[in-house]
């Protein structure tokens, strides 16, 4: 039997054939899986397979198999194919479909565009590059596994977020036996005598983060110098990732987000030319959050691992006047440019709100010259993500993506209060018209309960500003309100989104202190 999505407020997902075959199989399934499949049928979920699903396994030689699989699809609610729906439409939006399978990829993205459901769940790569590729905003609703099902979580099953701390610590004082480490020794049979005599002997820097004191993620550098490395890149300064992973039970909480954060803020302090890592071609959800942030892919090394190489420099940023600026500042992040004509803006944001957003400014009892100074740094709070979300009703409009943000912390109980303590990137600013919307639209970046969104009452009379943006900087002197007024840079304290002209946003970033030219 066909069903239609209904229009309720609960959210839909449409899953693609290698989800469900994987929920399917008699194999044992990865907690992600059981998990997505447990709060779906928990919460009233509406779960969908494509029709054209069934033109995907019509192609398997297996005929035993395909009957089985065919079987299995009736146990979901199926998305009627979209009447007469041409090959030209499909790569007028999705780029050439050279393949049978590209025709079927680009069919479930014309579902999702459509807004026929509210994200689409798929560990196929190629299908998250080509929703990147026609959008970021559809791009964003294309989930993996365990994105899907900490979106889930956090909407249905909302608990207090503990602010994770990044340790740094040294490789002697982690065991290793634990069984965090059991799937790189999967990959690496050699890995506990690498782990030996590499990193414990010789007190390799790592950056931890441990949740109930269990490790959650795990990141293992070291520093390299262009005549001895194996970057593909020679240069001077050279930080090698040697181990970056995240616990498969913790995948989907933003944790790899947060650590390659810790990663690109250090190297932009502390002067690197280049970062460099290793990864499997299988690993398509941190090969997409790489290469969103600038990675890219030179090659493969003698063990057939992929290279990611990034370049980090402290010149000014130069944009050419055809180039997007949001597309650039992506993949420099941190570092972002600012052109004559860029745009500038001050959002004052209420206490409890700016503590949602930056929890690790809560009270903040240390610089961020300590965060990244390797000698002081010891358990300090970094903010879960780069890409965040803000919402409001503020009248104002925000300029094109790349427009810079100031976040102006409010009059607060707790210090800092009445100052600038943040800086962003605009991404995009949508309007939600409905809870149905809102939640599309924050899904999988905001930390907001389904309760919570209820609370914004969105409607068409009432609509609600959904700005994503990426956080590019704290600053380390809060820009105090008396300092603004010094500075001419505002007249009146910010009771609403206002914008600044050229020379007030260069005299906020010049105060800032930014590890780059601007």
């Amino acid at each position: 039997m066909s069903y239609t999505p209904n229009q309720n407020n609960r959210q839909s997902y449409l899953i693609d054939t290698n989800i469900l075959i994987d929920l399917e199989d008699h194999q044992v399934i990865e907690e992600a899986y059981a998990s997505f499949a447990r709060l779906a049928a928990s919460y009233n979920i509406s779960v969908f397979v494509h029709e054209v699903a069934k033109d995907d396994i019509a192609r398997d030689n297996d005929t035993q198999r395909r009957k089985i699989s065919l079987s299995k699809i009736d146990k979901y609610q199926i998305l009627d194919k979209y009447r007469d729906l041409q090959r030209s439409e499909l790569e007028a939006d999705f780029g050439s479909l050279k393949k049978d399978n590209d025709v079927i990829d680009a069919t479930l993205l014309h579902a999702l565009k459509r807004n026929v459901v509210d994200f689409l769940v798929t560990e196929d790569k190629g299908l998250h590059d080509r929703a990147q590729k026609s959008s970021l905003e559809l791009g964003r609703r294309v989930l993996f596994i365990a994105d899907a099902t900490e979106l889930l979580r956090q909407t249905y099953e909302p608990q207090s977020v503990p602010i994770r701390d990044i340790e740094e610590v040294k490789a002697h004082t982690i065991d290793h036996k634990q069984s965090f480490f059991n799937s790189l020794r999967d990959n690496y049979p050699d890995f506990d005598e690498w782990w030996e005599n590499k990193c414990v002997r010789r007190h390799r820097p790592c950056w931890a983060v441990y949740d109930n004191n269990e490790l959650a993620g795990l990141v293992v550098w070291k520093e390299e110098a262009g005549n001895d490395t194996d970057a593909v890149t020679k240069v001077e300064r050279i930080l090698k990732i040697c181990t970056f992973k995240v616990s498969e039970g913790k995948r989907g909480m933003k944790l790899g987000e947060l650590l390659l954060k810790q990663v690109f803020w250090y190297v932009q302090k502390n002067k690197y030319n280049l970062a460099y890592l290793t990864t499997y071609p299988h690993q398509g959800s941190l090969r997409n959050l790489l290469e969103f942030y600038g990675f890219r892919n030179v090659g493969e090394n003698k063990q057939e691992e992929l290279v990611y190489e990034r370049d980090f420099a402290s010149e000014k940023l130069l944009r050419k006047s055809e180039e997007d600026c949001f597309e650039i500042d992506r993949k420099n992040y941190p570092r972002f440019t600012v052109p004559k004509e860029i745009r500038g803006f001050i959002i004052p944001i209420k206490e409890e709100y700016h503590d949602i957003l930056y929890p690790d400014l809560c009270q903040r009892q240390f610089s961020q010259l300590d965060f990244f100074h390797p000698k002081t740094f010891q358990s300090q709070k970094p903010g879960n993500t780069i890409r965040k979300v803000y919402l409001c009703r503020a009248p104002s409009n925000l300029g094109d993506p790349g427009s810079i943000l100031f976040f102006y912390k409010s009059k607060s109980e707790n210090l800092p209060s009445q100052a600038i303590t943040a800086i962003g990137i605009l991404e995009s600013m949508t309007l939600a018209t409905s809870l149905k919307e809102l939640m599309r639209l924050t899904g999988g970046r905001s930390v907001y309960s389904e309760t919570e969104l209820i609370d914004w009452e969105a409607s068409s009379a009432k609509p609600v500003k959904v700005i994503n943006y990426l956080l590019v900087s704290y600053v380390e002197l809060p820009i105090k309100l008396s300092k603004l007024y010094q500075m001419d840079v505002i007249k009146r304290y910010p009771q609403s989104i206002c914008e600044v002209n050229n020379c007030s946003l260069r005299k906020i970033l010049n105060h800032a202190d930014l590890e780059f030219e601007i």
